[in-house]
Formats: C-alpha cells, structure tokens, sequence
C-alpha cells in the first residue's frame, strides 16, 4: 500500500495522522488570529497576474445543479436541495397576490445542508482531537450559534486566483478518461501529470488546484449510486506534505470525499481531511463539476485560467455553497 510505502503503518491512523500533522502545521504562521489559513497566499499580486491569464473570455461554470436530483442519500441529514416556490405565474394570472395595477411575480425559497452539491470546506469544518485551526479549542471557534472565529464568511473576498487543472483522470487512464474507485493519487501521479500537461501546469504559491478523477463522469453516465460516501478515487493520505511544499491556497476535485476513499487505514474515516484543515490551513472543494473544463483545457493545451470562487456570505458557517467560475 501507498502508506506502507511512506513508512506509516495502515493500521495505526493516529500516528500517522500526528506525524504527519507536524510535519506540515501553519500553526502561528500568519499569526495567531488567522482566519483563513492559506487564503492568505492569495494577495493582490497573485490576483491582477491571474486577471492577466484570460485570453478568449469564454467562461466555465464548476458546478453541479442545486436540485432534488443531486447525489445526496440523507447521510448525517445531507439531503439534496429543495426548491419551493412562494409567488408563482398562476397566481398573478389569478389576480391573488394583491398587487395593484396588474403587476404580478414569482418568488421561491431553497432549503439544502451547506455542503449538498458543489461547496468548499471550511476551516470550522474538521477538527483533530478537539483541536481547530491554529491551535485553538474546536468548542471556542463552533458552537451552536455557529463558527464564530473562521466562519466562511471571512473568505468572501478571497478566492479568485490563478486556478490550474490537474487531470488525473485523462492522465493516467488516457483510453476511459477516469480513474477506479479506490485509486489513491499519490505525488508522484500529480507530479507525472503537470510534466505531462506541460509548464502551463506548473503548482506554485498561491494557486487554485482542481483534481479531475472522472468519478463525477461516470456517475452522470451510469448513476449517482454511491458517489456520496462511496468507494471513489482520490488524493492519497500520502500527499499532504506534496500540497504543503507547494504553498497552494486552496484545492477542489470532482468527487464527494476528496480523499481516496475507502482511506489507507483501518479503521479510518477522512484521515487526510484531519490534517490539512485542521493543521495546515487548507480550503477544500468537493463536488466539483470539471468535465466542461477538461475539455477545453486539452483543445487549447492551456491548464492554467483566472478562477472565481468566492463562497456565500453566511455568517458563522463551516462551508458554503459555490458556484465556481474559469475564466479561459
């Protein structure tokens, strides 16, 4: 097994996990009143160069639809999104609505978890035996009023940057375009895949990385199954000094887990999650759709693109809804 090899013991996840934990901790390193972790690679520099890189303007959206047809099954009470409508056309050709003059609308409301469909993670999101982001008690940064201290809304105005494609799926299965579920993507495929893809590639400081795997591919082709919770490729528990070396600011793949699930221990339950929010800072997206993205990518021989993600503004929340843009 891929852990065996990086010398951690499968059967012992909390080694692994402490060990590793130390060895890519940001704790303190942007001060000990961080909210937003590696975000802060992000700055005005790495924003106006990434403005730079739009050449045809064509614009990509990274999202699944928000609708009762999502992937959710009900684990831990995620449900897919549900869509009522409040005002509607009938009701203003029936004259009931009370508004004078003929005027009429339509009006609805959506109720869904945060983390349904297409979303980042938050720092409040996970924590590692009691412990949040920069060190602190996880019961002082969420409590029932929510996460008071790196709610997603402090990264409202952070993430639009220097995105970068890495397809994995394309890469290392060049006939199906997708890997199996429970591969797990170690650095070595991540580094044989930008060499591949060449310079436009290339992961550095401050950069949005998505993950193609193409599980997101043959779900739509054969069904949601169990795409939310199931066997999936995914980053190996292995990379977490790969993506810290690198000093990305945030990362996204088209699965629900991110992580190559079933994990590389036992037990375990989303091991590499435990260290790279918690310890290093780093923002996670999941659910994300890069199929449209892939395609133009490979026409153009261009991996690299201006992303806009920004997350909802809910106040005190641990992840939010997004609707991921790639501007080519």
């Amino acid at each position: 097994m891929l852990v065996q090899a990086a010398g951690f013991d499968p059967r012992d996840p909390e080694a692994a996990i402490a060990a590793t934990a130390r060895a890519v901790s940001n704790w303190g390193r942007w001060g000990e009143d961080d909210a937003v972790g590696t975000l802060n690679l992000i700055d005005d520099r790495a924003r106006a160069r990434a403005a730079a890189l739009v050449r045809t303007g064509e614009s990509i959206s990274l999202s699944l639809p928000f609708d009762m047809d999502g992937p959710q099954k009900g684990w831990r009470r995620r449900t897919n999104p549900v869509h009522t409508m409040l005002d509607t056309g009938t009701d203003a050709e029936a004259g009931v609505q009370g508004f004078p003059h003929g005027i009429g609308g339509a009006d609805d409301v959506i109720a869904m978890p945060l983390q349904c469909s297409t979303q980042w993670d938050g720092l409040g999101h996970i924590f590692d035996h009691g412990a949040a982001w920069n060190g602190r008690r996880a019961g002082d940064v969420v409590t029932s009023l929510g996460d008071g201290v790196t709610g997603i809304e402090n990264a409202a105005s952070l993430i639009t940057g220097r995105g970068v494609l890495l397809d994995l799926g394309r890469h290392l299965r060049p006939d199906a375009g997708e890997l199996e579920d429970g591969y797990a993507i170690s650095a070595a495929d991540l580094d044989s895949c930008i060499a591949a893809q060449g310079p436009t590639s290339t992961v550095g400081a401050g950069d949005i990385v998505v993950v193609r795997t193409g599980q997101l591919t043959r779900a739509r082709r054969d069904g949601w199954g169990d795409y939310a919770g199931g066997a999936a490729p995914g980053l190996s528990f292995t990379t977490a000094p790969w993506l810290h070396a690198r000093n990305i600011a945030a990362i996204a793949t088209d699965t629900w887990g991110f992580e190559v699930r079933p994990n590389e221990f036992e037990p375990a339950f989303q091991p590499l999650h435990q260290v790279v929010i918690p310890h290093m800072g780093l923002t996670i997206g999941e659910m994300w759709d890069l199929d449209t993205l892939a395609e133009a990518c490979a026409a153009s021989s261009r991996y690299e693109f201006l992303m806009v993600a920004a997350p909802l503004r809910i106040t005190g929340a641990v992840g939010s809804p997004v609707n991921p843009i790639a501007l080519l």
